[in-house]
């Protein structure tokens, strides 16, 4: 489960990308025995890197939209960017519920 949380950093560079398979992103979660250990990140990082992760595709979003507003870009292009942001922005609000929640179910146990 922690190779899983230190390699969530690399799924945010797999979204860039467009036309990678599920293989690739399969090797991505559990490294093969040969592949070396990336560094060890604390939870605040990988938290801290999907946030920044997040702001950005909700900002390209944001830019499509007013280059569409202008006539320069492509409707299927500015519904790809603001479909990309409105998942990341998904994605932040589930994992905000569930720190909050894990937060309350400590905070409710007995010393």
């Amino acid at each position: 489960m922690i190779d899983a949380i230190q390699s969530v950093g690399a799924f945010s560079a797999m979204k860039e990308t467009e036309g990678t398979s599920l293989t690739a992103s399969s090797s991505l979660i559990a490294p093969s025995a040969g592949a070396s250990v990336p560094q060890s990140q604390s939870f605040a990082e990988v938290l801290g890197n999907m946030t920044t992760d997040a702001i950005r595709s909700m900002k390209s979003a944001e830019g499509a939209s007013l280059q569409a507003v202008r006539g320069e870009a492509n409707t299927r292009e500015v519904i790809d960017a603001v479909m990309n942001a409105e998942q990341s922005l998904q994605t932040a609000l589930a994992i905000r519920d569930k720190v909050v929640s894990a937060y309350l179910e400590i905070a409710r146990m007995q010393i």
